[in-house]
C-alpha cells in the first residue's frame, strides 16, 4: 500500500487545495488504497521528510523502494500504471500527458500568481492597480482553454490524467470570481468534481481539516 504525506492542518481550511489532493485523486480513481502520513510545517522541514522531498513540501509518495515528489510526477507514476487515467492508445495517451504538463506549466502559474496577491496582497499600495492585470491574465488562459473545449466533456476524449490535473489547477480560482465569467469552463471543473473518485478524495481530505479543527 503507498504511503502519501499531507498537511496535518491544511491552510486551505478544507477547500480541497492543498496538492495532496491530486494524488488522493488518482488514486481514489484506480481504486488503489492507500495510507496517509500527516505532517505540521515544522515536521516538513526535518532532515528526514526533506529527503523525501528536497523542498520539504507535500505530497510525497512512498511505495515499496520507490520514493518521489511532485504531484504531478506521483499523479504521472499512477497513471502511467493504470488503464483508467491513461488511454491505450499511444497518441492518445501523449496528448493526455501533454495535458498534464499544460495544467502544470502553461495554465498554473498565472492562477498561483492571481491567488497568491488576493491572499498576501490586499494590504499593499499597488494591489488595486496590480490586480486586473493578474485577473487578465488568467482570463486569456480560461478564453483559450474554453475554446479547445468547444462543448466537450473531456480534453481529449475520455477522462484522463489530464481532466484531473487541470480541474484540481482551475478549482483554485473557486472563490476569485473568473470562473463565473466562463460557464464553459465552470461546468467543465463541476464535472470533474462530479466524478465519485473527487468526492471521496475531497470527503478524505476535509476529513483531516475538521479532526484538526476539533482537536
Amino acid at each position: 500500500m503507498p504511503t502519501i504525506t499531507a498537511f496535518e492542518s491544511s491552510p486551505d481550511r478544507g477547500r480541497g487545495q492543498a496538492r495532496d489532493m491530486r494524488v488522493r485523486w488518482a488514486l481514489e480513481e484506480i481504486g488503489q488504497p492507500y495510507s496517509v502520513r500527516l505532517l505540521s510545517f515544522a515536521a516538513m522541514k526535518v532532515p528526514a521528510h526533506v529527503a523525501l522531498h528536497p523542498f520539504g513540501q507535500i505530497p510525497t509518495y512512498e511505495d515499496g523502494d520507490l520514493a518521489l515528489f511532485e504531484s504531478g510526477a506521483i499523479v504521472l507514476h499512477i497513471a502511467e500504471r493504470h488503464t483508467k487515467l491513461l488511454p491505450g492508445d499511444a497518441n492518445a495517451r501523449s496528448r493526455a500527458i501533454a495535458w498534464m504538463f499544460a495544467a502544470l506549466s502553461t495554465v498554473e502559474p498565472p492562477i498561483v500568481e492571481l491567488t497568491m496577491a488576493m491572499l498576501f496582497e490586499r494590504d499593499k499600495s499597488w494591489y488595486a492597480e496590480r490586480l486586473p492585470m493578474l485577473q487578465d491574465r488568467v482570463r486569456v488562459r480560461l478564453g483559450e482553454l474554453s475554446r479547445h473545449l468547444s462543448g466537450a466533456d473531456w480534453l481529449d476524449g475520455a477522462f484522463s490524467a489530464g481532466d484531473l490535473m487541470m480541474v484540481t489547477v482551475l478549482r483554485r480560482l473557486n472563490t476569485s470570481g473568473l470562473l463565473d465569467e466562463c460557464p464553459e469552463i465552470a461546468a467543465y471543473v463541476a464535472r470533474g468534481e462530479a466524478r465519485p473518485a473527487f468526492k471521496r478524495a475531497f470527503e478524505a481530505q476535509l476529513a483531516v481539516f475538521k479532526a484538526a479543527s476539533n482537536s
